[in-house]
């Protein structure tokens, strides 16, 4: 029997799927047509494309619709592959976009192997990213509340008394003294002030819920781990476990920091050389969270009463690795320090050693769970 592969080029929206398929050999491919958005009309369009000695190569690019269509194909037995949207080739001349162009590009790329796939989240592990960045979600949310109060404030030259910072608890004390006359800007006042109470209710819960969650067999070995590094705490440890997935996808640190978009830009040609700031490509969430855990080492390597506690019970492994990362990031950062360099551009390359060793601690918890 002869066996054929089609190569699948499938442009997805909300409401319709837009099918390109690529034949075998070197014809070019050709445009098939468009199907509802549903589990069905997929069904349909599998059935359709396949037949005796035929084996369907699927692809689409990853973007808001998600990874539910990866499943469905998933459980029809179909191959299927997420593709990076901002590593598709791309012709300078090419200035038409149409949802059929595009399903072709897809098709005649894919058969070439000039796609780059994704890394695609079990269920589980998306629902718990969901979780954490939906706890992001509702920071920003404080923050614009916060930062609308301030400038409500401000309109009406109002100022806390000097030594007074925003968010401390004499600042607190003086906004529940505060009055205003007309009877308008206290009911604006109090809203605002609502405002800021019920986003911090919805992030408390929010903590809650991701401690409830983390705590659970799957999340548990990894997520103590690394709190063992300096700046990584129970939230941001949440965070780092639900963005990675697993560790393995990463076959050395240098490709998990360029996945985070913390390598530096270059430009090389010849002899000459030239490096920039870093990438910001990859994953944001990540990239955020590591840096803010990066300015923990500017401070003294210790190890005090919080950090005992989270060293209790890993692996003297794990425990030689958040010494050394204390001492190794701490001296980078003075010796940059000492060179004049901006605290900024210091904090970012801390950042990126320190996902070298969110590298090796992670590798290690999944190393341990693969040996039992």
């Amino acid at each position: 029997m002869h066996h054929a592969t089609k190569y699948v080029g499938l442009d997805v929206s909300k409401d319709k799927i837009a099918v390109a398929i690529a034949e075998e050999g070197r014809e070019a491919a050709r445009y098939w047509g468009a199907v509802p958005h549903t589990l069905e009309a997929v069904r349909k369009l599998v059935k359709q494309l396949a037949g005796a000695g035929v084996t369907l190569q699927m692809c689409y690019e990853a973007g808001p619709t998600g990874y539910e269509l990866y499943r469905w194909f998933l459980s029809m037995e179909v191959h299927c592959v997420v593709v990076a949207p901002s590593l598709i080739p791309k012709s300078s001349g090419d200035r038409i976009k149409t949802d059929r162009r595009d399903a072709v590009r897809l098709a005649q790329l894919f058969r070439a192997s000039e796609l780059t796939a994704i890394y695609v989240p079990t269920p589980e592990d998306e629902a718990l990213r969901d979780l954490v960045r939906a706890r992001e979600d509702a920071k920003e949310d404080l923050n614009r509340h916060k930062q609308r109060l301030g400038k409500f404030l401000l309109r009406h030259q109002v100022t806390p008394p000097q030594g007074v910072k925003p968010g401390s608890t004499k600042y607190e004390e003086w906004l529940n003294a505060l009055r205003f006359e007309i009877e308008s800007l206290s009911i604006t006042f109090q809203e605002y002030r609502q405002s800021i109470f019920e986003a911090t209710e919805r992030i408390a819960r929010y903590e809650k819920e991701i401690e409830r969650q983390v705590s659970r067999d799957r999340y548990a070995p990894i997520v103590q781990a690394l709190q063992s590094l300096r700046g990584i705490a129970l939230i941001t440890a949440a965070t780092i476990a639900s963005e990675i997935g697993t560790i393995a996808r990463f076959a050395h640190p240098s490709q998990f920091m360029s996945y985070c978009g913390l390598v530096p830009r270059e430009s090389s040609s010849g002899g000459s050389r030239w490096q920039g700031g870093i990438t910001k490509t990859g994953n944001a969430h990540l990239r955020r969270i590591v840096v803010e855990a990066a300015w923990s080492y500017r401070y003294v390597p210790a190890v005090r009463r919080a950090m005992k506690k989270r060293l209790e019970g890993l692996s003297p492994t794990i425990q030689s690795i958040s010494w050394k990362a204390q001492t190794r990031l701490h001296k980078k950062y003075k010796s940059l320090l000492f060179r004049g360099k901006h605290k900024g551009v210091i904090t970012a390359a801390i950042a990126r050693e320190l996902l070298g060793f969110i590298w090796a601690v992670a590798r290690e918890v999944e190393g341990v769970a693969t040996a039992k």
